[in-house]
């Protein structure tokens, strides 16, 4: 930071080499007039454009060409199936019990459990993001024990998620149902 002595030198050095001129009074028509001449010029169409269709076919091969080569790199990432027999039957009865319970949960859903749904739901997807994230981990570690297990983990995980909520959705039925009775014998 310059102290104030220093600011008052610099502005005392530099006092002749500032622009305190007046500009004359058509000054401001002949800035405009040389503007518009630019703008003009800029928006001018050359005749010469028979290369530009050939440009937009060339942009589109190489754009087909990357989303090829981005799904290529795509179909190489591993799941638990991928590295044998005994971790793709693993992984297919994880998948089937997911999928019952959130059947299970499905049958479930009403206004007094919605929002409990809708978080477990939340914690699925944040489950199922880190699960894609291991996919790629697995393929680029060559099939480490770690990741296996971590893989093993979130299916795990996923399936608690789905019986601590079908447990709590269980336990609002009783509740409801406890306080209905109480309220019919009274």
């Amino acid at each position: 930071m310059m102290k104030k002595d220093n600011l008052d030198t610099l502005f005392a050095t530099l006092k002749d080499d500032f622009d305190v001129e007046i500009p004359t009074l058509d000054h401001e028509k002949r800035f405009l007039k040389k503007l518009n001449k630019q703008e003009l010029a800029h928006t001018t169409i050359p005749k010469n454009n028979f290369w530009k269709p050939f440009l937009s076919i060339a942009a589109t091969i190489a754009i087909l060409v990357t989303v090829f080569i981005t799904t290529q790199q795509e179909e190489n990432v591993y799941d638990l199936a991928s590295i044998s027999p005994e971790m793709a039957e693993t992984q297919n009865f994880f998948t089937t019990t997911i999928a019952r319970e959130l059947t299970k949960l499905e049958t479930e859903t009403n206004p007094e459990t919605k929002l409990l749904i809708a978080d477990a739901m939340m914690q699925m997807q944040r489950l199922e993001k880190e699960y894609t994230a291991l996919k790629k981990d697995l393929s680029e570690s060559g099939e480490d024990k770690r990741v296996i297990y971590a893989m093993i983990s979130n299916f795990q995980n996923r399936i608690d998620i789905l019986e601590n909520t079908l447990t709590q959705i269980e336990n609002i039925k009783k509740l409801k149902n406890s306080t209905n009775e109480n309220s019919t014998t009274i």
